[in-house]
């Protein structure tokens, strides 16, 4: 089964009643934390359970050390998990506004957990389901303990003190998810600094998608990151963003094109500008 999976609003209206079946409702907003939350209290998928990202999908922030979404602990999240009636053998199925951006980041920790296979990512997310003219439920989910137990993949992730050390290496794919403006340092909304990892190449997360919010075809997102991987091994790349979340999507669309799945600087450009001592650059 492949490892990167969308569903259609058409074929999961189909399976709301199938018991293998557990749903995420993973929306948020970067500049309104009690977004998600509430809009999910507003209307979701039926039977859907409510993921934060910040209270579920990321652990501690902690100043000046750290980036803003640092990985949650493994064990805290397999917890969760289970909390939410995930077994090793569910069918997992995520969804946010539409982009998939916050869907994605849930899909990678279940991947680093283990959960790799029986686990998608609903094409198009909500905006999709309303186009569709699907229901919205405003019942609470039937609570469920789940089996599953993670066991987190050291292999999927790097740190920036082994990220600087190969920096310059000829068989590294640095690709940075942020949009243009913020990579090139012209823009920054979100951190006290600007610009991008010496090396990186901007891939930009929304360039994944169509006009609809739904993903390329996989002949196109091959063809995307073919370019950037250029004659380096795909085993090799690395994918950061701003804070770890966005990089998700490009990892996802990555393995949706047939690509092995690449590692993940969870900190991110977030983390790595904490320490002055780490080189940046500006422009393309």
């Amino acid at each position: 089964m492949p490892l990167a999976q969308l569903i259609t609003p058409q074929q999961l209206a189909e399976r709301l009643e199938t018991p293998e079946v557990v749903i995420l409702d993973c929306r948020f907003a970067l500049d309104d934390a009690d977004y998600g939350q509430r809009s999910y209290a507003e209307g979701h998928i039926a039977g859907a359970q409510f993921a934060d990202l910040e209270r579920d999908l990321s652990g501690p922030v902690s100043k000046g050390r750290t980036g803003r979404h640092p990985l949650p602990d493994p064990a805290r999240l397999s917890a969760r998990l289970r909390e939410w009636g995930i077994d090793a053998d569910s069918e997992v199925v995520l969804y946010d506004d539409g982009p998939g951006l916050f869907a994605a980041r849930a899909w990678w920790l279940l991947a680093w957990l283990g959960k790799r296979d029986g686990v998608a990512l609903l094409d198009g997310g909500l905006k999709a389901w309303h186009a569709a003219h699907l229901p919205l439920s405003l019942d609470p989910p039937v609570k469920r303990e789940g089996t599953f137990v993670g066991d987190a993949d050291p292999g999927l992730v790097i740190d920036a003190r082994h990220l600087l050390k190969r920096l310059h290496s000829s068989d590294l794919t640095l690709i940075d998810a942020r949009a243009l403006p913020r990579f090139r340092g012209e823009v920054e909304p979100i951190d006290p600094v600007a610009g991008h990892i010496p090396g990186a190449q901007c891939q930009a997360f929304n360039d994944n998608l169509d006009a609809e919010g739904r993903f390329l075809p996989v002949e196109q997102l091959r063809a995307r990151f073919a370019s950037a991987l250029g004659q380096r091994p795909a085993e090799q790349l690395v994918a950061y963003c701003g804070s770890g979340v966005s990089a998700c999507h490009n990892l996802f669309a990555l393995a949706l094109a047939g690509y092995p799945l690449g590692r993940l600087y969870p900190g991110s450009w977030s983390e790595w500008i904490t320490d002055p001592q780490r080189a940046i650059a500006t422009g393309d």
